[in-house]
């Protein structure tokens, strides 16, 4: 029986192994602790640190601002057969309904960028 790549009797190394950042020996990947010191070994994440749950948040957020803004601009720009009760200036439909409407588009397009990357 030949020994294998992974037996540690083969030239006292491994074959999937790296090197602990304490005692410097080698360890094998699949163990999260160094067999002769004993301490545990960080692991890396090679992962863009976004996750998709992430983006799909923030694209139902924008959705959400977006709507919102058509929502404000539609009853305070007096498009609907309903009288709001209160008074609302004239800047809520000019400038902040817009502004909330990019904003939303905004949020969208960055959780679909964060969709695509995770």
């Amino acid at each position: 029986m030949s020994p294998s790549a992974h037996d540690p009797s083969v030239q006292g190394t491994y074959a999937d192994a790296r090197k602990c950042p304490f005692c410097g020996k080698p360890v094998p990947d699949r163990l999260n602790h160094c067999p002769f010191c004993r301490e545990a070994i960080p692991t890396v994440s090679t992962r863009s640190g976004f996750s998709d749950s992430e983006g799909r948040y923030k694209i139902r957020r924008g959705l959400l601002y977006m709507l919102l803004a058509g929502l404000v601009y539609y009853f305070a720009g007096g498009f609907s057969p309903w009288r709001v009760p209160i008074p609302i200036p004239g800047f809520v439909s000019e400038i902040l309904a817009p502004l909330l409407f990019v904003a939303g588009a905004g949020f969208a397009l960055y959780g679909l960028y964060i969709r695509i990357r995770s």
